[in-house]
């Protein structure tokens, strides 16, 4: 076990945890709702720009993304790119128009808005199991880069690495709520900024320069220096679901479209815009390139998604590996909190308190039950996660998939579309869920395109054939009347 790796780290978790106090004790001054789960709506467009980005940039990013990089080559960097508009296109789509409603009716969760748009309590009902079934699968997979992350770097198993992160990142989201989870991840995206530019410098270095890793690259396999990947798996088909998957369908991440109810004003929605694109660009650049170049320098890695932490140990002097180890580690957690959090205003705001509403009056309850739900939530993540694969990345498409095949449409259409039901929007999550689960499951393709494609041109279909029938619904009972 290396002091000068872990020193660092330990100086950045005791800063984190002092944001959460911080939190915590500007929270007790207001509504403690609005402020657990929106941060009182006073997000600049620094903290907007911060958090959308580093909760999009996840485990997969650090992880996954430059593991399949070093699998894949070059081609994959190519393809990682097309998540730089990412925040541009979400807070473009959503920012207005979900600050406007959600101010106007005071909602506090995408299943608020959702409620109040299509006035339909089975709708939110669906949502919400949903919402619960995808986010766990994602918040596994952070669990599982996080544990990973620690294991290879540290040096300890995988089972305490994994107890270490779980108790840190509960323990905050515990403490601090939605202002905590906004704080540090401006903090978070500012580390994982730093630490992306230093191992990318150092990883070319070390190869001799970008021109040597290549030839290098090259030597080991040609196909790592092309467009299409090994065995030209890198195809058009598995481009255009990939763009579909990590680009076009973020619009229809829950937890995205939350940090559109919480920003202060419509500068701070521009700058986050302009800032997020410009952060979530440098970290696919400088990630992906790691990882693809970073095969020259350790060629033979049995499972791939150790080619970061391992990089980190060989390129970078003990001391300077502790502070990067805090990048990986504060795009994994910025994004578990944000779903934990998101997860806990199911169970409290979206299924408690719509049961029983009288209890909203009584804040010290609604406190703890929202605290102890998201600790209860994190020790079922920790079951989850002792047994991960190899490679991470799959898994986390597929929770990212399967929030697109439901929310997408019941989202896009609801904001933009007047005539859009309740009967449409049931339809397409139920379809679009159904369609993407039973796709994965079997492996099925069509015309090789990634099951995300399928199953949002099922959801659309099913959305406009439920909305015709939830208009010719109407009309009966105008007729009844």
């Amino acid at each position: 076990m290396n002091l000068a790796i872990i020193l660092p780290l330990v100086v950045y978790l005791i800063f984190i945890f002092s944001a959460a106090i911080y939190a915590y004790r500007k929270r007790s001054r207001g509504d403690f709702l609005t402020e657990y789960y929106v941060g009182n709506r006073s997000m600049t467009g620094f903290l907007l720009a911060m958090t959308t980005a580093s909760t999009y940039a996840s485990a997969s990013s650090f992880i996954g993304g430059p593991g399949a990089a070093y699998k894949f080559g070059l081609g994959w960097v190519l393809l990682a790119m097309i998540q730089v508009p990412v925040v541009w296109l979400a807070l473009g789509a959503l920012g207005k128009k979900f600050a406007l409603l959600s101010r106007q009716t005071n909602a506090l969760t995408l299943n608020d808005l959702l409620l109040y748009r299509y006035k339909n309590k089975y709708l939110v009902l669906v949502a919400g199991i949903a919402l619960l079934i995808a986010f766990f699968a994602a918040m596994t997979v952070q669990f599982i880069g996080g544990a990973r992350l620690l294991e290879t770097t540290i040096g300890i198993s995988y089972t305490q690495s994994l107890l270490i992160f779980a108790i840190t990142v509960g323990l905050y989201t515990f403490i601090g709520g939605f202002r905590a989870v906004v704080l540090t991840d401006a903090i978070q995206g500012t580390i994982m900024i730093i630490g992306t530019i230093i191992l990318l410098a150092a990883v070319i270095y070390a190869a001799g320069g970008v021109e040597s890793a290549v030839t290098k690259l090259n030597e080991i396999d040609p196909m790592l220096t092309t467009p299409y990947g090994p065995n030209n798996m890198l195809d058009f088909q598995f481009m255009t679901s990939f763009w579909i998957l990590v680009c076009f369908g973020v619009v229809g991440l829950p937890h995205t479209a939350v940090r559109c109810m919480a920003f202060k004003d419509s500068k701070a929605l521009h700058q986050g815009m302009l800032i997020g694109t410009v952060v979530l660009s440098i970290i696919m650049l400088g990630m992906t390139l790691s990882g693809a170049l970073g095969r020259t320098l350790i060629p033979d890695l049995a499972i791939p998604d150790q080619v970061i932490p391992t990089l980190m140990l060989q390129v970078l002097p003990p001391v300077v590996a502790g502070i990067f180890l805090a990048a990986p580690m504060s795009a994994i957690m910025s994004t578990i909190d944000a779903q934990l959090i998101q997860s806990s205003s199911i169970f409290v705001k979206d299924m408690y308190l719509s049961a029983k509403p009288e209890m909203v009056k009584n804040q010290q309850k609604i406190r703890w039950l929202s605290s102890l739900t998201t600790l209860g939530l994190t020790l079922l993540l920790i079951f989850a996660a002792l047994n991960p694969p190899d490679m991470i990345i799959w898994l986390n498409l597929f929770a990212f998939g399967g929030l697109e095949a439901t929310f997408l449409w019941v989202i896009i259409l609801g904001l933009y579309w007047d005539k859009a039901n309740a009967y449409g929007a049931l339809s397409s999550m139920i379809i679009g869920l159904a369609c993407y689960i039973i796709l994965t499951t079997t492996g099925f393709k069509i015309f090789n395109f990634h099951q995300i494609v399928p199953s949002l041109v099922l959801g659309l279909i099913a959305f406009l054939v439920g909305n015709k029938w939830g208009e010719y619904q109407q009309s009966l009972a105008t007729k009844e009347k």
